[in-house]
């Protein structure tokens, strides 16, 4: 009898966990692999990190979301290792497992989807000093660090050393920049503000850096604007045109001779495909993304897909930006691709779909494009939070996630202001 044919996805994000649903139940044997155990929901980091949400509460672990696809999960089958490499002549998948056991994975189709890492483009002590949000690991860590700084300055007898704890540096004003800035300053001027008030806290420190003419870039100008205008009147200090040439323990040293003290700089500047693609000999573009066919299959490896932030696929002559959407459609598309090939025919071009951007810059607060539509506000907020309710993984962290929201919304209270002992990065 004739073997059947194995599929192996490398990633449990988004790409990764959508390519998965979308081979259950086919004429394959499909083995996803992922460093952690579960798939987290990236949007949300930044509210584990304000005390919104906790963090088991936006992931859900991978054999869970096999076991609830019931009977179509019975090709599916999940490892939890590191890839170290991939023997393409052998078709072999190369992975460090639990205990540092060495693994040969063998495949016939192959879909690389692990991702993406921060990217500081070179900028000296940003590696170093600045907090990165990008792994349930950072959120929580970044939380612990508000939180104890706020500790700290209730005990600094010098006015300014407590000044210098209180204030905060997000770099990047992009859509993880803008709801970052705007949350930390709803959890400053309001929960730490009353759980703190020998502080006095009369409004939050936190500057938001950005070194292009507008924030949140690839909106539209007026969604800019008024994202603009809603995080300064929460209190944030939004400064455009403001390249960051040093990271230092203090703050943020700027290209143009300025200085922005402080004892947080949260870097959001930007990010990279995850440097395995290069590893693995794939031609990469600048950005660490690898460059695929149309049809979002390898160059040089037709078998091997793919998908999400490390892959570089493009919309309208554009690359795609390395958010959620992409990667969900790349995941299901190369998913499709394979049963294409499994079945004698041709793989098909990669369309994507631009269903719009949103963005959220605090409470009752958010811009959201639609096809040639746009508008903010309340509408918005209440549309962005119904998109990340349905597209979070699992019944129970939608319930929990709720809770809070509605938790923080009427009585203005983060319900998470734990400083964790369990991050083994705090």
């Amino acid at each position: 009898m004739q073997p059947r044919p194995r599929v192996v996805i490398v990633g449990a994000g988004f790409a990764g966990v959508f390519a998965l649903r979308e081979l259950a139940g086919a004429a394959c044997d499909v083995l996803i692999i992922d460093r952690g155990n579960a798939h987290a929901f990236l949007p949300l980091l930044y509210q584990v990190a304000t005390s919104a949400v906790e963090s088991e509460h936006i992931a859900a672990p991978v054999r869970g979301i096999i076991r609830n696809m019931g009977p179509r999960a019975a090709n599916l089958d999940f490892c939890m290792a590191e890839v170290r490499g991939v023997d393409f002549d052998q078709r072999l998948v190369l992975a460090e497992g639990q205990d540092g056991v060495s693994l040969s994975l063998p495949y016939d189709y192959l879909l690389l989807a692990p991702g993406s890492v921060t990217n500081t483009f070179g900028v000296p002590g940003a590696d170093e000093h600045a907090f990165s949000l990008k792994t349930l690991e950072e959120a929580v860590r970044l939380r612990n660090h508000i939180l104890r700084c706020f500790e700290a300055a209730a005990w600094t007898p010098d006015e300014d050393a407590r000044q210098h704890r209180l204030c905060f540096v997000v770099v990047g004003g992009g859509p993880t920049g803008v709801e970052l800035a705007g949350a930390m300053a709803e959890l400053m001027a309001g929960a730490l503000a009353r759980d703190f008030p020998r502080l006095g806290l009369a409004s939050p420190c936190v500057t938001l850096l950005e070194a292009g003419d507008g924030l949140l870039p690839g909106f539209p100008e007026g969604l800019r604007v008024y994202a603009r205008r809603k995080l300064e009147a929460l209190g944030v200090d939004v400064r455009l045109g403001a390249a960051v040439a040093r990271v230092t323990p203090g703050g943020a040293l700027l290209t143009d001779g300025g200085a922005h003290l402080a004892a947080t700089v949260v870097w959001t500047a930007g990010v990279k495909g995850e440097p395995v693609a290069a590893r693995l000999g794939l031609a990469v573009a600048a950005n660490g993304q690898a460059l695929a066919r149309a049809t979002l299959q390898s160059e040089a490896h037709p078998e091997v897909f793919l998908a999400g932030d490390i892959c570089r696929a493009e919309h309208q002559g554009r690359p795609l930006p390395m958010f959620a959407p992409p990667a969900i459609q790349e995941g299901r598309h190369a998913a499709q691709g394979i049963l294409r090939l499994l079945r004698g025919r041709e793989p098909a071009a990669f369309r994507y779909r631009d269903k719009g951007m949103m963005a959220t810059i605090g409470k009752k607060a958010a811009v959201v494009r639609l096809g040639r539509v746009s508008f903010t506000g309340l509408a918005a907020w209440l549309l962005w939070l119904a998109v990340h309710l349905a597209y979070l993984i699992g019944f129970r962290n939608r319930l929990f996630v709720l809770a809070n929201w509605a938790v923080d919304y009427f009585w203005s209270e983060r319900c998470v202001r734990l400083i964790s002992r369990r991050n083994p990065l705090a």
